[in-house]
């Protein structure tokens, strides 16, 4: 069986999907077989797998920095916030239930056997086994029913290093109180602390790391400094979605951000092209009059469309358009596009209007990874026209119409839709924009239309993810004691 070794964080983005798979790293780098385990994540941020099962992408991650191909077993619950009170819950890659969080607390210990299950399975093929944590271990309220904390950390038999993120300030405390508020089997079970995103001279930091393993009696392995590395983010806390103004650059690029905005990551590929401006929009004032409107996943179309028409987002949007603005949407972007959306639950809503479509929702969701073409287009995007496109469906609508097909899929079918000039374009497909020419010849149109020239140097997105996590790593090994965290792992 495998060795393990957990990380814990004493908040939210305290870093601990930084840290594992920055140790997946280290140890695919020194030839060990790694995989990254997380028994319950919550997320928006999903990915379908080669068997068309859906997991979080923090494991997605995690899973590429260790070298392997994401597997269902490395996150065999995925929690989906649908409301403020409930969630979509996938086990093992598949829906097993909306629940209110009550219910959820009061079912979920019947998923033990199934954690297991994805954990041993994993631990047989391993060398070593990264495991996550969720939020915080001293959610005293939640200890009788933790699966993803120091419950997980005791069913894996796990040793725990515990992440603090200095950053926010007080990270002595957050650090202190965590311990404190342990039992004690579970205070034996951590093994070291580390001290994340620090901007400064880390000697004016060495008095209260001593004072602080006085304290404890717990090791501190490191202090991590601030790091400016591209990583897939899952979380709603992104730094990314915290970017509203505007840039000066070549193309502006305004993205709706959602209260339930899914799988941003499709976004990503367009923030790393120099002379591209990508910012997040969430009132009618940030809208401004960019070059394209981004309408992005949401994990609930109706409620988010309805609240960008009570904001006037909606309106704006419009405006914009009629003025020139490219508009694209993506999986619930694309079904708001539309004249008319239906669920059974939650009725009819009007849509935009702006594609001849109309969405219905069925309780099947579909999931699926998805090659093809852009379809023969003339106008605008005539340059697109047999443009190799791959990335992955996942939602619960049907949409069709009477409007330019976007994609021709194998198999004969297609995805998306244009209006008859072009400027509105909708898609399924996550991950349009990793496809670099796709991309290219994307935003070449859109200069053109603003009449600019621009050459956009867009990298491939495996061989820049990669150098991303071999800095990672780099990082790992300059600050961290790897020495003592193998010691930890008994694999020194």
């Amino acid at each position: 069986m495998a060795k393990s070794i957990m990380i814990m964080g004493t908040m939210s983005s305290a870093g601990k999907s930084f840290v594992t798979a920055g140790l997946c790293r280290v140890f695919h780098q020194d030839g060990y077989k790694t995989a990254p385990f997380k028994s319950q994540n919550m997320a928006l941020n999903s990915y379908i797998t080669k068997n068309h099962l859906e997991m979080g992408r923090a494991q997605v991650m995690q899973a590429e920095a260790a070298g392997i191909e994401p597997d269902i077993r490395m996150n065999p619950i995925l929690l989906k916030p649908s409301s403020e009170k409930g969630s979509q819950v996938i086990v093992n890659g598949e829906i097993w239930g909306m629940m209110s969080a009550r219910e959820y607390y009061q079912k979920k210990k019947e998923l033990v056997p199934e954690i297991l299950k994805a954990y041993h399975s994993l631990a047989s093929e391993y060398d070593i086994i990264v495991l996550e944590g969720a939020g915080s271990p001293a959610e005293i309220n939640l200890r009788s029913v933790d699966i993803v904390n120091m419950g997980m950390a005791e069913l894996s038999d796990s040793p725990v290093l515990l992440v603090g993120d200095i950053d926010r300030g007080g990270v002595f405390a957050s650090l202190y109180g965590t311990v404190m508020l342990l039992n004690p089997e579970e205070k034996a079970r951590i093994h070291g602390m580390i001290i994340n995103k620090f901007r400064g001279d880390p000697e004016i930091l060495r008095p209260g790391l001593t004072m602080l393993e006085d304290l404890t009696d717990i090791p501190i392995l490191g202090v991590l400094p601030y790091a400016n590395l591209d990583l897939d983010d899952e979380d709603s806390l992104s730094e990314r979605l915290k970017q509203h103004q505007k840039q000066e650059a070549l193309l502006d690029i305004a993205v709706i951000q959602f209260p339930r905005i899914s799988n941003f990551t499709d976004l990503e590929a367009l923030e790393r092209i120099p002379g591209v401006s990508v910012r997040y929009v969430t009132k009618l004032y940030e809208l401004d009059q960019p070059d394209l409107i981004i309408l992005p996943g949401t994990k609930n179309t109706i409620s988010d469309l309805d609240w960008m028409r009570q904001n006037g987002l909606e309106s704006g949007i419009l405006k914009a358009h009629d003025k020139g603005c490219q508009l694209f949407g993506i999986c619930g972007g694309f079904q708001m596009l539309g004249n008319q959306i239906t669920d059974p639950e939650e009725g009819r809503l009007r849509g935009m209007g702006l594609l001849n479509t109309e969405t219905i929702f069925h309780p099947v969701k579909h999931r699926s990874r998805a090659h093809g073409k852009i379809c023969h287009l003339e106008g605008r995007f005539a340059n697109l026209s047999g443009t190799e496109i791959s990335g992955y469906e996942i939602h619960m609508g049907e949409t069709t119409g009477n409007a330019l097909p976007l994609i021709a899929l194998d198999h004969d079918q297609t995805d998306g839709f244009c209006n008859p000039d072009q400027t509105v374009c909708g898609t399924y497909l996550h991950g349009i924009f990793d496809n670099v020419e796709f991309t290219q010849k994307f935003l070449t149109v859109l200069a053109e239309q603003k009449h600019v020239t621009a050459d956009f140097q867009i990298s491939d997105s495996e061989i820049y993810k990669n150098r991303q996590y071999d800095q990672l790593a780099d990082l790992l090994r300059s600050h961290l004691d790897m020495q003592k965290i193998y010691e930890i792992i008994n694999l020194s």
